[in-house]
């Protein structure tokens, strides 16, 4: 490898590991690709609880993504991932799926998700907008130890990679926090509000690290006027 090379892996490197405040700022995935996706960067490597909130807008009516967490042994450590079927949701925890459904999801409307799970009970719970799903048994008894390989537009069938396209978000999202605890059914109501609420100690929208790969653009989020 030479100098030159080494100097621009560097380069890449640290302006990945630079954090970045997008309060007010929104990932623009617009068009289906098995390549474009946010790599999410964490010191964080061992998990006895999570919790996921983000918003996103999105016209799709098939299959997708919305946070891939991956180990070199579950591709679906932690996956949230959008069903065909309009009112649909899957749970993934150390490759254990649970399907919840019923719930108030529409298209072309800034929604907000919320995903919580816990190592010592195995359950997990869902809320859109605030609404909760019932609570539904996945993994139990372990944690989701690193290393973590996170992505955002894509679902990650190997560690890091595996992507399809038809799996790919095609939209707008925004506001993505992480907890290693679950949230309360109060603080993720003041989470759906917009305010009042702890930034994510995993991942935080207003100090995150992160690299884009492909076609993913930075822009306003469109309820603000500058």
């Amino acid at each position: 490898m030479t100098t030159m090379m080494l100097l621009l892996l560097l380069l890449v490197a640290s302006c990945a590991a630079i954090p970045q405040n997008l309060s007010d700022k929104m990932f623009t995935f617009p068009q289906e690709t098995n390549t474009a996706h946010v790599r999410l960067t964490t010191s964080r490597q061992n998990l006895q609880a999570v919790t996921v909130c983000l918003r996103f807008f999105t016209d799709l009516k098939r299959h997708h993504s919305l946070f891939s967490l991956a180990l070199p042994s579950f591709d679906n450590a932690f996956l949230l991932f959008k069903s065909a079927n309009l009112d649909s949701f899957q749970m993934w925890v150390r490759s254990m799926a649970a399907n919840f459904e019923g719930l108030d999801f529409k298209l072309n409307k800034w929604q907000s998700v919320c995903a919580t799970w816990d190592a010592a009970s195995g359950l997990a719970q869902l809320w859109v907008d605030g609404k909760p799903s019932r609570r539904k048994f996945t993994s139990f008894g372990s944690n989701i130890n690193g290393p973590i390989i996170i992505a955002l537009g894509q679902e990650q069938d190997s560690h890091g990679g595996g992507f399809d396209a038809k799996q790919s978000f095609v939209g707008m999202m925004s506001d993505l926090h992480m907890w290693d605890y679950k949230l309360s059914p109060c603080e993720i109501r003041k989470y759906t509000n917009g305010r009042g609420y702890a930034n994510g100690n995993v991942l935080n929208w207003n100090s995150l690290e992160f690299q884009i790969i492909g076609r993913v653009l930075i822009e306003n989020q469109q309820n603000t006027c500058q």
